[in-house]
């Protein structure tokens, strides 16, 4: 039977059966989650197999140290893919140790020695797998070794070779190195090494509910993170602003041993425990019909009780001349990619007034999806088009929209990053960013993220005892990451109020849709007075409006 179950046998096996779940679409999960179950069992029987019979395969067949890596890449690449599937962070975990397996054994050394382009490329790709797997991980340190090892084997390759995509891999080197350095702020240590921050929820992450709080017993289930902004630093089809998204709507990873059930193997006729995360669905540059065809599925499988939440970084699509009406079509959106050449600039504006733009996502494209809870995220020089929703199934409705503009001297930070998205994921990071400030001791950061903590627990209170404030605001702060995202969003944009240069119009404040009860929320007394303090403990009290309440 081992003679039967020889390398080339095997490895025809595993083509086969691989190809399939890299082929199948996101969603529908009942579709693919067999397939990736099948294909885990393939590659664990290819694995252990090379294991037992590694002297036959190496004296009779010749196995050379690179095709183990190969299997190993691919378990690896498996497992980052059922991440992307199933939003389980403990599976990035399990692709880093296959990665990190296959560098430190060497698997790949002996590529380099034979006269073959398309095994280095092999190499090349693992690379910048691994490099993804380790930024979602916030392993900086091994990115920064990972990179330089990639540009000494990029270099090697383009001496050796005359190929034609030595281009393509030196703007990957490029890509990386902006998304490296892309946080406006560092935070060192007392001998200047960078301090690794993570902004995924932890326990003390999110305020917690007290008592008296009356709020909704809704469950973010699905989110759609779509990214297409021009221009903005971005690696691997995921941008900077996707990146923060994403971050702010996972918990701190687990050990994947932990966990009970292998990958894939659940049966249908079990209850699936409780997820950690919501599912998302991560959409770089999507065309129009790519946006709803997910949005469609991911509405179809919301469970009951659960939301939806839509989360798009796009440039703004601008309506041409003046509509005799004021409908959800009337006010433009944000921008859909296409096959024709997008123009520079970050307003899209449209030729024939007598049409809407096509290759935009309006508002009233999303009014079907109002049937079951939903929270949108608007991050955009047009987000204020969204501002004019009208919640007509009488569910859950809440739009977070960012400033339309920004003050000149932030303006040209725009490619590291929307500055509305990163007080989402890194509230302190763009407190510090919008003080002046670029770096800060790490004994300094922590009391400041302390303190935000308390201010976090105080905007939970203002925002459960207001007496106006719109129901849909309770019903989704019962939620962790919700109940997070919004006191952030309240936090921003008190911040912004107070901050000189923003109060110059208001178009750099965040709005959102129903309007908050801004004495008791954004503009509060209190909320103004614990900002103030922050900024005191940092010195940076000089850029804050102190009679702020006077102004209006």
């Amino acid at each position: 039977m081992g003679r039967k179950m020889d390398g080339s046998n095997g490895r025809a096996c595993l083509q086969k059966s691989v190809m399939e779940p890299w082929d199948l679409p996101q969603y529908g999960q009942k579709q693919w989650q067999s397939y990736f179950g099948r294909t885990f069992d393939v590659y664990t029987k290819l694995w252990k197999f090379q294991q037992q019979h590694r002297q036959v395969l190496d004296n009779r067949y010749g196995l050379k140290r690179w095709q183990i890596g190969e299997i190993a890449s691919k378990i690896g690449q498996l497992y980052y893919h059922y991440y992307l599937r199933t939003s389980e962070t403990s599976y990035l975990n399990e692709a880093f140790s296959f990665y990190s397996a296959i560098r430190q054994r060497s698997y790949y050394s002996q590529v380099n020695k034979e006269d073959r382009p398309e095994l280095v490329v092999k190499k090349l790709r693992y690379y910048a797998r691994f490099i993804v797997v380790c930024l979602l991980l916030n392993k900086m340190d091994v990115v920064k070794d990972l990179v330089k090892e990639l540009s000494d084997e990029i270099e090697d390759y383009t001496h050796r070779f005359n190929t034609e995509d030595q281009v393509e891999w030196n703007l990957v080197l490029q890509e990386v190195a902006a998304f490296i350095e892309a946080d406006p702020v560092m935070v060192l240590n007392d001998d200047n090494t960078i301090v690794i921050t993570s902004n995924r929820l932890s326990e003390t992450g999110a305020p917690l509910l007290e008592q008296g709080m009356i709020v909704g017993q809704l469950a973010l289930a699905d989110a759609l993170i779509i990214g297409n902004c021009n221009n903005q630093v971005k690696f691997s089809e995921l941008t900077i602003d996707m990146f923060r998204m994403l971050q702010a709507l996972e918990r701190e990873p687990m050990n994947l041993a932990s966990q009970m059930n292998k990958p894939g193997m659940q049966e249908s006729t079990e209850k699936p425990a409780r997820r950690e995360n919501p599912h998302k669905y991560l959409l770089y540059k999507p065309t129009f019909s790519q946006l709803y065809t997910f949005l469609a599925a991911s509405f179809k499988e919301l469970p009951a009780n659960s939301v939806l939440l839509i989360y798009l970084s796009a440039t703004g699509v601008f309506p041409s001349g003046r509509s005799d009406s004021e409908g959800p079509y009337d006010f433009g959106g944000v921008l859909t990619n296409s096959n024709r050449d997008v123009i520079n600039g970050d307003a899209i504006h449209k030729r024939n007034q007598s049409y809407k733009e096509m290759h935009c996502l309006h508002p009233g494209d999303l009014y079907p999806f109002t049937r079951k809870p939903l929270f949108i995220i608007v991050d955009s020089s047009n987000s204020v088009a969204y501002k004019n929703f009208t919640n007509l199934f009488g569910q859950p409705l809440v739009c977070l929209l960012s400033p339309t503009a920004y003050p000149k001297a932030l303006q040209d930070q725009s490619q590291r990053g929307s500055l509305f998205t990163l007080f989402l994921n890194n509230p302190l990071m763009a407190f510090l960013f919008v003080s002046g400030l670029s770096s800060m001791r790490r004994g300094l950061w922590e009391k400041c993220q302390d303190y935000l903590r308390k201010i976090n627990r105080d905007i939970a209170q203002l925002l459960t005892h207001s007496r106006s404030i719109d129901q849909s605001f309770l019903q989704f702060f019962g939620d962790e990451f919700l109940r997070l995202l919004l006191t952030r969003f309240i936090f921003c944009s008190a911040t912004m109020r107070m901050h000189k240069i923003f109060r110059q119009e208001t178009r750099n404040y965040p709005e959102s849709y129903p309007q908050l009860p801004r004495d008791e929320t954004v503009e509060n007394p209190h909320l103004q007075k614990h900002i103030l303090e922050l900024a005191s403990i940092l010195d940076v009290r000089n850029v804050f409006m102190e009679n702020t309440l006077d102004d209006y």
